[in-house]
């Protein structure tokens, strides 16, 4: 028998993680010419239709009168819009609607505050950044203005935004959140993606810095005391920019997390409907009560506008699934959203050229998997939607 030779195991991870990361990079480069930025496509005529919430043929009348921004026409006449026709014509269908017409700019108005939607698990692979990266692309595409925050320092939102964080250097929101002098404002770091009305913090390794900081600013000033403030106050800088802020938490329960909630409207928790995922957030639920419950006796303020939780990764035809969302529904009730997220190969296509549902072409895969995986996609992003317009108080 051959005895394996010992090796010196940093020099190896050092070397591989350069060498993925070297190759990631190369086909950034090949996907996303010429400048490895990541481009959207074009929206057909019913998916604008369907997002800014009027018919198809209306918005071919408006092209037939030649009012609002003029489509691309196709060979066969199919028209298509890009995501900043999109905003136009919402601006547009606003300024000239019917009186009674609905509101195309859903926009907060006067006295309706941030929706800051924190997105968590304790335990990874529950489907939390698809279910994050997903619905601020949604909202953007329903004409809100929208943060997103990767609070993640594995940073696998701002991967599928085109952020390289090795690569490309970014700040992230440590450097809005960190106790030094250096602290920048948080309009520094933030950064625009292919979707208009859609910003992003990216996230990167530095971002651990935070949790080791915390404790040791808690010991020596009245500022680590109040952590939990910190990204409260640095949204202030930015709250007349944007409607909704989503946050995609790392998968564990620190100073990151605890963060994102104190700051957090309301919470939405992604599991995967199975047992040993259900014991896992059982504990998540406990612990996190109790720390909550803990630094509210020193000041925090942690009073949320609704909590979901959203089956993911779901298998109707699975029937163990099916008899622990019964069992789940049972216990938490109307607090888990009436649509599930399916489990679909359409999500982990997109994903292998760093797209999404929203982003990819419905002709590179399978159509009937694609509408499948949009239609479950949409329901559920419809459904949170109408919770923040229920917190402004308009349904």
């Amino acid at each position: 028998m051959t005895i394996l030779p010992a090796f010196e195991f940093d020099d190896k991870i050092l070397m591989q993680g350069a060498e993925i990361s070297r190759r990631l990079d190369q086909l950034r480069q090949e996907k996303f010419p010429p400048d490895a930025k990541k481009k959207l496509r074009k929206f057909s005529m019913a998916e604008v239709a369907h997002y800014l919430g009027v018919s198809p043929n209306n918005l071919k009348r408006l092209h037939l009168e030649n009012k609002g921004p003029a489509p691309e026409v196709a060979a066969g006449g199919r028209r298509s819009y890009t995501a900043e026709q999109m905003v136009e014509l919402r601006q547009y269908l606003d300024r000239n609607g019917r009186s009674d017409a609905r509101m195309y700019v859903p926009r907060r108005r006067d006295g309706e505050k941030l929706q800051v939607i924190a997105v968590v698990n304790f335990k990874g692979g529950s489907g939390k950044t698809t279910t994050a990266v997903h619905l601020g692309q949604h909202l953007a595409l329903r004409g809100y203005r929208v943060l997103t925050i990767d609070l993640d320092p594995q940073a696998s939102l701002s991967a599928l935004y085109g952020f390289q964080p090795e690569i490309d250097r970014n700040p992230s929101l440590y450097d809005a959140l960190q106790y030094g002098e250096e602290r920048l404002p948080i309009k520094n770091v933030i950064r625009s993606t292919n979707f208009p009305l859609l910003d992003i913090v990216p996230a990167n390794l530095e971002l651990q810095e935070y949790e080791y900081e915390t404790p040791l600013a808690m010991h020596n000033s009245l500022e680590g005391k109040r952590f939990f403030t910190r990204l409260g106050r640095a949204l202030e800088q930015v709250d007349g920019d944007y409607d909704a802020v989503v946050i995609d938490c790392p998968p564990q329960l620190g100073y990151l997390t605890l963060t994102a909630l104190t700051t957090a409207t309301s919470v939405l928790i992604t599991v995967h409907p199975q047992m040993l995922d259900l014991m896992s957030m059982s504990q998540f639920l406990l612990m996190l009560g109790e720390v909550i419950r803990g630094i509210k006796k020193v000041g925090a303020n942690v009073r949320m506008d609704w909590l979901r939780y959203l089956i993911t990764r779901y298998e109707p035809t699975d029937v163990p699934q099916l008899q622990m969302l019964g069992f789940m529904q049972s216990m938490l009730g109307e607090e888990i959203l009436k649509h599930t997220m399916l489990k679909s190969t359409a999500i982990s296509d997109a994903g292998l050229t760093k797209q999404t549902l929203y982003e990819i072409e419905r002709g590179s895969m399978n159509r009937d998997t694609y509408d499948r995986a949009i239609e479950c996609m949409d329901a559920v992003n419809f459904e949170i939607e109408a919770l923040i317009q229920r917190a402004w108080g308009r349904m």
